[in-house]
């Protein structure tokens, strides 16, 4: 049976840019393993499995899968998916059009707003499914400085400190000193095997941050590794992101109000990605967070399986 495919760069408006995603449209029928093998094939950092929704209701059910393991929750399978399916359902529209849809993750249903352009990359945003939560654990800046080549010393700024959050999929902070801290780092997946804390059954992925970034309008700049998933560096991480909130309210004490962020990633692979960030924060809680970022097709095809 032939499935539709396409490939899209998601958190960029520039092909080429950003983090690929292979997208694979009519999808039921295929097992977990068929499908862990078809996202070994493509080797993106994720590849997502569009399915007919379990909610009628709802728009899709989709299965996410990086080259090692199936996600509960990832950020730019997320977006992507929403804006190739709409631009599916709507490629004979010639006006910008507004959509929302309900995508149904393991991690639970994902609200997804949709603007589609036409002749710019279309946006999508979407209602973080769960809040992001610290966990415990203790870590050795010694250690973490060696497993990314860098001193103790530039481990760390203002009170920020290495900490470990999750809103799906669970991450290790590592805030740096700065961008040059960052573009420095040598990563080591056996020294970070050593060091980084097991957490929801896995081996937790490394997310370094620090304020500022090379694209002036960005609040952080970003970096991801994680080996347990099969991705040597990621470009733009969703999940991160939506565990990065946690820790930026944490340490920074956002006040009540709305807070809006620019996150960049990918910079030193080549493949600069912009993610939106809007945390709403009342009673000194985070009461909402929203995820987003433009998309743009590459390439479409079709796998013959």
């Amino acid at each position: 049976m032939s499935r539709r495919y396409a490939i899209y760069d998601v958190f960029t408006d520039t092909r080429l840019a950003g983090n690929p995603l292979a997208v694979v449209f009519d999808a039921d029928g295929l097992d977990d393993g068929t499908m862990q093998r078809i996202a070994r094939e493509f080797n993106l950092s994720e590849t997502v499995f569009v399915k007919r929704p379990e909610n009628p209701a709802h728009t899709a059910r989709l299965r996410i899968f990086t080259p090692g393991r199936e996600l509960p929750f990832a950020g730019h399978p997320t977006v992507g998916a929403a804006i190739a399916i709409a631009e599916a359902a709507e490629d004979a529209a010639t006006q910008p059009r507004d959509l929302v849809s309900m995508l149904e993750e393991n991690v639970g249903p994902v609200r997804c707003a949709v603007k589609l352009g036409v002749r710019e990359a279309a946006f999508a945003e979407f209602d973080v499914p769960r809040k992001s939560a610290r966990l415990e654990a203790t870590f050795d800046r010694q250690a973490l400085a060696d497993a990314f080549s860098l001193k103790p010393g530039q481990i760390g700024f203002e009170n920020h400190v290495p900490s470990l959050w999750s809103a799906g999929v669970a991450f290790v902070m590592i805030p740096v000193h700065d961008v040059a801290a960052a573009a420095a780092v040598e990563f080591d997946p056996t020294l970070w095997e050593r060091c980084a804390p097991f957490a929801e059954g896995r081996l937790a992925s490394a997310y370094l941050y620090c304020r500022g970034g090379v694209n002036h309008n960005a609040r952080f700049h970003t970096r991801m590794f994680a080996p347990d998933m099969g991705i040597s560096e990621d470009p733009a991480t969703g999940a991160a992101v939506a565990a990065l909130s946690g820790a930026i309210h944490f340490f920074d004490k956002l006040v009540d109000g709305h807070h809006p962020f620019l996150i960049e990633q990918g910079v030193e692979m080549g493949r600069p990605s912009s993610i939106h960030l809007h945390l709403d924060i009342s009673g000194g809680a985070i009461a909402r967070a929203r995820i987003g970022g433009q998309a743009v097709r590459l390439a479409a095809g079709m796998l013959d399986l």
